[in-house]
């Protein structure tokens, strides 16, 4: 049966088996190689790939032919596909863009876009909205979700005379603003401008590859010509066909599959086991860049803390916690987050809480209110001044913000609420010091004195605070400064946006970040620990060195077989041994990393 098999298939059937084989994977190759040719740019891989297979074809060892082009068009898809799998388009910058303005003229409220609003013109925003653009309020105000220009987690409260800026949330009621900037002169405008412009001047690394075919290549296309002419003027039986199969044999070693090869998909494994660990990389330039970072600079709000408001202490704490009920019937009535902490420890503690009768929100002040037949009182040091309230003098950390609770009239405790740190943040900053990173930097929209206290407790070298996009992007270019040193910024904010764009290496926070944070960053981490980060170091030196490994053994095996080819020591077994054989440990190599634990062990101090 193998007999007939055999002769079955040979002569014009078996070349046009292999010939429809090797077309769908050769002729996108070929067109490249032929296209780069009438540019001037002749020696390429793509060159050495055509000659070498063609050439293989020619002296009739077509499965080395088909076999060659197989593997470099797969290398190249896997390489392709893990891109595409990770990156996003940059167009998503649209969707934060506010579409639509009220303004009012001829006594009439009429929408528009944004860039049709001129100078001094009235327009309102209603609760929920995106404020469309620059001004200056003019009634009452209201609270606003700051967080997508300066990354401060608390909502501001903005009343008459005080400034609005463009792609600031109204979480409250309706107000008037007065324009004073055009659209494109807002701070939303600029924030999308330093994203475009940060993005093109990040230089794009280009392949290894590329820069090594350009030496490669006319070399050995060179020395198998000679293999073919020099011999005549010193073989004294000389026969053409015999050396011509020499050179043919030395151009398929020379073929550099197993390199092409062996570098994408060394890098595709890097980029799979990064991704089963929760760690997003949008290019394999970006994996290779991880393991070089000397400076890190990191957001705090949503980055190395949780964003999320939660009650540090309570004060005094004891049995009775009527006047905790109190303040919590009172703060359900509130939408802020200090409120909804409040009720979180409440609901914990099943503390009841009761109807509210005559509520007063006190503008930049706190809540009044009566409750259970009792005058309740909650907000800050300003409330209690206004209505001649001594309040016990108490150390707290700049940290925390302090809710004051008052009942008839008389001091009853305080609240003491802050954001915390996540539970991997301490152990984060130890393990990036280990992994050779000598300079972190926290760079905030948040109160200086707060990103200071934290970035105390962390350990970090320096902390800059108040910052508004803008300044976090001078920041980064003064620490660019060193081009010897790799920076890496962390965020997850829209406002962080200009400034992962602009560092070398842009890390988002992919869990609970921006879409426009993770879409402009290099590499987000799913699962929004900092710890995460270390833990990419070590897989972008781990995918390096297995890389090293296969160009090693591909380098390695070529030489020996090239050497022993051009001296018609070695058969096309040899030569598929060299360029596919090589290949495919380099395959397995590159696999290996998937399998590998990466796990670190995170225990805060």
């Amino acid at each position: 049966m193998d007999h007939y098999k055999v002769s079955f298939f040979t002569g014009w059937l078996r070349v046009s088996w292999y010939v429809a084989s090797y077309l769908p994977v050769a002729t996108p190759i070929l067109k490249k190689g032929l296209s780069l040719i009438l540019k001037g740019e002749v020696f390429t891989e793509f060159f050495l790939m055509g000659i070498a297979t063609l050439g293989a074809f020619f002296i009739g060892e077509y499965p080395e032919a088909v076999a060659v082009m197989l593997f470099y068009e797969l290398g190249e898809r896997f390489q392709g596909l893990a891109v595409r799998k990770a990156k996003r388009n940059i167009k998503s910058l649209l969707d934060i863009r506010p579409e639509i303005a009220s303004v009012n003229r001829n006594g009439e409220w009429k929408t528009v876009h944004p860039e049709e609003v001129l100078l001094d013109e009235v327009i309102q925003v209603r609760p929920g909205e995106k404020v469309p653009l620059d001004g200056i309020v003019l009634d009452e105000g209201s609270r606003f979700d700051t967080s997508a220009l300066t990354g401060e987690s608390k909502p501001k409260k903005l009343g008459k005379g005080e400034d609005v800026l463009a792609g600031m949330v109204n979480l409250e009621k309706l107000f008037t603003l007065i324009v004073h900037k055009k659209y494109s002169e807002s701070s939303l405008s600029k924030i999308l401008e330093m994203v475009s412009t940060a993005s093109s001047r990040k230089a794009q690394t280009e392949q290894f590859i590329r820069k090594f075919a350009k030496v490669y290549t006319p070399i050995v296309t060179y020395l198998a010509l000679a293999l073919v002419i020099l011999p005549y003027f010193f073989v004294s039986n000389y026969v053409f066909s015999d050396w011509l199969y020499r050179a043919l044999v030395f151009l398929v070693i020379s073929c550099p599959c197993a390199l092409v090869v062996s570098i994408p998909l060394g890098y595709f494994g890097g980029i799979g086991a990064a991704s089963k660990n929760g760690i997003l990389f949008k290019g394999s330039n970006f994996l290779d860049r991880m393991e070089n970072i000397q400076t890190l600079a990191m957001d705090k709000t949503g980055t190395l803390t949780k964003g999320v408001f939660k009650i540090q202490e309570i004060s005094p704490e004891s049995a009775n916690t009527e006047w905790i009920s109190l303040a919590a019937s009172l703060e359900k009535q509130s939408t802020h987050p200090v409120g909804k902490a409040i009720l979180e420890y409440t609901d914990e503690h099943s503390i009841e809480t009761f109807p509210v009768n005559e509520m007063e929100e006190i503008s930049g002040k706190g809540l009044r209110g009566k409750v259970n037949g009792k005058e309740v009182l909650v907000g800050n040091s300003k409330l209690f001044t206004g209505n001649q309230i001594t309040i016990p003098k108490q150390t707290t950390s700049s940290k925390t913000s302090t809710i004051y609770v008052a009942i008839d009239g008389q001091y009853a405790g305080q609240i003491n609420i802050a954001d915390s740190l996540k539970e991997d943040a301490k152990s984060s900053i130890q393990l990036l010091r280990r992994k050779g990173i000598s300079e972190i930097v926290m760079l905030s929209g948040d109160k200086s004195d707060v990103t200071i206290e934290y970035a105390k407790e962390l350990g970090l070298d320096k902390a800059y605070g108040d910052l508004l996009p803008q300044d976090k992007v001078k920041q980064v270019e003064l620490l660019k400064k060193n081009e010897k040193h790799t920076v890496a910024f962390v965020g997850d904010g829209i406002n962080d946006a200009p400034v992962l764009a602009l560092a070398d290496i842009g890390i988002a926070m992919g869990g609970l970040g921006s879409d426009l944070a993770i879409g402009t960053a290099d590499v987000v981490i799913q699962t929004d620990q900092p710890s995460k980060i270390a833990q990419a170091i070590d897989i972008s030196k781990k995918t390096k060195s297995i890389v090293w490994q296969n160009i090693g053994l591909a380098f390695l095996t070529k030489l020996i077989v090239l050497s022993l080819g051009a001296l018609g020591m070695a058969t096309m077994w040899a030569a598929v041994f060299a360029d596919v054989g090589v290949a495919m440990l380099a395959i397995l190599n590159a696999i290996r990393i998937q399998h590998m634990d990466f796990s670190l062990k995170i225990v805060d101090k």
